[in-house]
């Protein structure tokens, strides 16, 4: 039996990049919030050594980043961003990386959070940022299922 890591999950975005951690003994995820990206650039530097700090802090053994795809599984105008983004980060943190199709990993997330405020397991609103780092929950969960990039 492999031992148990502790795995770091990215939702990619141009605004906010969703962040989860979970593990491979449980298979769960839990959300852990988001990295903001300033509105006058791309993701760089800044978002890859908060995230590095994040996996630091958590004891993350590798990584895994979400690649959007559009919904027919063509490549979309994110997709190279994304794998860009998910080279530089395992690169600089370096940890294994793997990507996960991230397709309608927000909606997911979305009904998600919805289910939990209905159940009255959340009083809050809902914000953005909890839907990216929802997302990345849901990414994470989707590669410790076995899935990966198509």
């Amino acid at each position: 039996m492999p031992e148990p890591r502790t795995v770091l999950a990215v939702d990619f975005g141009l605004r906010r990049i969703g962040i989860a951690v979970g593990d491979t003994l449980t298979g769960r995820a839990r959300p852990l919030g988001a990295v903001l990206v300033p509105a006058d650039r791309a993701p760089g530097e800044t978002e890859i050594v908060a995230i590095m700090q994040l996996a630091a802090d958590r004891g993350a053994a590798l990584l895994v980043v979400g690649c959007p795809y559009n919904a027919d599984g063509s490549v979309g105008h994110l997709t190279a961003q994304a794998r860009a983004f998910a080279g530089a980060l395992g690169a600089r943190a370096r940890l294994e990386t793997h990507l996960v199709d991230e397709r309608y990993s927000s909606l997911e997330a979305q009904e998600r959070l919805r289910d939990a405020r209905q159940r009255a397991r959340r009083r809050r609103r809902v914000a953005a940022a909890d839907i990216d780092s929802m997302a990345a929950a849901v990414i994470l969960e989707r590669w410790l299922a076995g899935e990966g990039e198509r």
